[in-house]
């Protein structure tokens, strides 16, 4: 099983879900993580930086061990390329129940602060991210 914690396009009913999500078996809670959430208003999607917000999401638990490897693409990351190369980096963090309890940790793509920045990121202290349109 795979644990992938979303807070953008990737959740139900945001455009990517369907198709990266939708079709492969998993089931899925809310959920949130420590970070700081900002909108990308020329890609018109989020970014999570680390930070001391709670982040709203998802967490999935897919039963396809590649889902990752489909997933990696849209995010544009690639294991072991030069962290400058990716958009994003996929890590392991800590995720948590809407009441605080611990979920174990998931994997989660994050954004470098001054990649978010130097793209002009729009900081959403909510937390959370729908189809902002900014």
């Amino acid at each position: 099983m795979v644990d992938l914690f979303v807070y953008g396009t990737l959740k139900p009913g945001e455009m990517n879900y369907a198709a990266y999500c939708g079709d492969r078996p998993h089931h899925f809670e809310p959920a949130w993580v420590w970070g700081q959430l900002f909108h990308l208003p020329r890609q018109g999607y989020p970014a999570l930086t680390p930070g001391h917000e709670k982040v709203q999401g998802i967490l999935f638990h897919f039963d396809d061990p590649q889902v990752l490897a489909a997933i990696d693409p849209l995010e544009t990351y690639e294991e072991g390329r030069s962290p400058h190369l990716n958009e994003y980096q996929r890590q392991r963090q800590p995720v948590f129940a809407p009441n605080g309890a611990s979920l174990g940790e998931a994997w989660i793509y994050v954004m470098d602060r001054d990649r978010v920045m130097a793209d002009g990121g729009i900081w959403l202290p909510s937390g959370q991210w729908g189809g902002y349109e900014g």
